[in-house]
């Protein structure tokens, strides 16, 4: 380390004097800032965020403003050091927190984000102080220091969230809760630890601000599905956002035991069975205050309990059409379907495509106070007031067609059936259609004429097809290219014949490219967006139908109708700039 360098502290007048030597401030604004007493909550507030709170016009630049992310690149560029963004899913918490002390890293306004075999990356707000170095560069053994400046809110932020966990690990690792043998997790290899009797509790303090962190954390960053995935001496925590999994973290064997038994424990599910699969309901709420629903779902693996949490965001069920992608001539063929006064609409796809979005969107939209909505669901995904919804349960023979019978005596005008799963649920909803009732329910199929060879294979007679089902739409969802940085680039043309074939639409000239910012941590997207290819049952597909023609007759006669196939919509999708041409090879099947 240069002994010669000088240390000191920047403050809000340096910072001042800075911006107005470059001409980044105005006088007046300046004197503004410095003359403005600070509150009591913001009296450890660091200079740039005094700053910031002052939505100042930036000189250099009128049209924007001084922003905290704009007056921390300055700080670094002053420093001569690289701004760091802090992306707590690429960070390993628990390497990090054991570079130094919270106490440490606190009093010197600093944080470790990388560790390397010879190398430790350190962030600060405070640039210009270096008094520490010497005293960590001593407990690092060889390891040199690198600096970068970070934003002083996510400095402040971070560091007690890694360090709050860090500590909540520690603690259930050196908890004294016993949990007997009838408790702890079991699984086909299990070792015999001798003289080891002691493992957290699900109640710990410890283990419930781990479950608290991980819930928010997860709020926080979009997910919508956790995964908590057991294995020999560790257990995986992956949340999938937008589509894609990433790992988040790794948990000791004993504490990810711990976190699964918490998280049955307020979902009320059998917490010492652990033989068997269990389904269970959690209600909480996000940072926001919105209340968040919660399906969990475990499975015994090899080594324990895997347990997987949905989360069901009401502001993601329930959204506007334009907001799901279905617009144009898809949103009017989807709108001329569900106005009719009875019959079935399908809706099918994958786990995971957006159906279950799109029915409950549906569902609100003509849940007026002049007709009767009823589900029939397994299981639940959001209570929703404007409904009356119904759970499955198969333990006391409440099935899917016992459901729609219950609910034909309920004077109903709309039916939504979770799902057609076999011959009693399809023949029950053909029955509700014929009796004048609009029925709207899914399908697990590849595309949208394949709904009814499903429905012929499950045993419905085609007459009774031809007779109730209005029309069927396929879906998929494609990550939607992040709209703070995605960029010009030139259509492949190998790549766009590939995903176009065979219908040959025509190459844009250009079309948009993943590039990765803060706003998108660096994927290139950010949210998804609905394929759709609707196919109503016109009377010449019905003939067909009649005659016992074949799927690819039906198909041929549905193109020759209109029908777009679920890849022609994400084409339309890449011309305009949405996605991207992997991202709908990804997703859609080739017909």
């Amino acid at each position: 380390m240069n002994k010669s360098k000088v240390s000191y502290r920047i403050d809000t007048r340096w910072c001042l004097d800075e911006l107005l030597k470059e001409g980044r401030i105005s006088q007046r604004d300046a004197n503004l800032v410095a003359t403005t007493p600070r509150s009591r909550d913001k009296i450890h507030w660091h200079p740039l965020q005094m700053i910031a709170q002052f939505d100042v016009v930036d000189q250099a630049n009128p049209e924007h403003k001084l922003t905290l992310d704009s007056l921390s690149t300055w700080l670094a560029h002053k420093a001569g050091q690289p701004l760091f963004h802090i992306d707590p899913l690429k960070i390993n918490a628990a390497t990090v927190t054991a570079v130094m002390s919270y106490a440490f890293a606190e009093r010197h306004s600093i944080l470790a984000v990388q560790v390397f075999k010879d190398e430790v990356v350190i962030a600060s707000s405070q640039p210009f102080h270096h008094e520490w170095e010497e005293n960590l560069t001593q407990t690092l053994k060889g390891k040199v220091i690198s600096r970068v400046v970070v934003n002083p809110a996510h400095l402040h932020r971070y560091s007690i969230e890694f360090y709050k966990l860090a500590r909540a690990i520690e603690g259930a690792n050196n908890s004294d809760s016993v949990v007997s043998n009838v408790n702890r997790v079991g699984n086909f290899e299990q070792l015999l630890e001798l003289g080891n009797l002691q493992s957290p509790d699900a109640n710990d303090q410890h283990i419930v601000n781990i479950v608290d962190w991980l819930l928010q954390y997860a709020f926080d960053q979009r997910a919508s599905d956790i995964h908590l995935e057991p294995r020999r001496e560790s257990g995986r925590v992956r949340f999938r956002i937008d589509g894609v999994l990433h790992n988040i973290y790794e948990f000791p064997g004993q504490i990810m035991n711990a976190v699964v038994s918490r998280i049955k424990i307020l979902g009320r599910m059998n917490v010492a069975e652990k033989r068997k699969p269990q389904d269970g309901r959690l209600k909480t709420r996000n940072p926001k205050g919105q209340e968040i629903e919660l399906r969990l779902a475990t499975l015994p693996t090899v080594f324990g309990e895997k347990l997987v949490m949905r989360i069901f965001d009401p502001d993601v069920l329930v959204r506007g059409f334009k907001d799901l992608g279905l617009i144009g001539a898809d949103f009017e063929k989807w709108q001329k379907m569900v106005q009719e006064p009875n019959g079935i609409i399908l809706v099918t796809g994958p786990t995971g495509s957006g159906k279950t979005t799109t029915l409950y969107s549906t569902l609100k939209q003509l849940a007026t106070d002049e007709v009767n909505v009823c589900t029939v669901e397994d299981p639940i995904e959001m209570v929703e007031g404007s409904f009356n919804q119904m759970q499955v349960h198969h333990g006391i023979d409440l099935s899917f067609a016992e459901g729609i019978r219950a609910l034909m005596r309920q004077d109903p005008d709309i039916i939504m059936v979770g799902e057609v799963r076999d011959y009693d649920t399809a023949d029950m909803a053909i029955q509700a259609a014929l009796t004048g009732h609009l029925v709207l329910s899914t399908l697990h199929t590849n595309d949208a004429p394949s709904s009814v060879t499903r429905l012929l294979d499950l045993g419905v007679p085609p007459f009774l097809i031809t007779a109730t089902v209005i029309g069927i739409m396929a879906q998929r969802l494609v990550r939607t290219l992040c709209p703070h940085c995605k960029v010009e680039a030139e259509c492949d043309a190998v790549a766009w014949a590939d995903l176009t074939q065979p219908w040959k639409a025509t190459m844009p000239t250009k079309i948009c490219a993943p590039k990765g910012c803060l706003e998108c941590r660096d994927t290139g997207y950010l949210g998804r967006v609905g394929l759709y290819e609707i196919m109503p049952m016109s009377n010449e597909v019905k003939r067909l139908l009649n005659d016992n023609a074949s799927l690819a007759e039906v198909k041929k006669q549905a193109y020759k109708e209109g029908l777009l196939p679920l890849r022609i919509a994400g084409a339309q999708k890449v011309a305009q700039g949405l996605t991207t041409i992997e991202e709908v090879l990804r997703v859609a099947p080739l017909n």
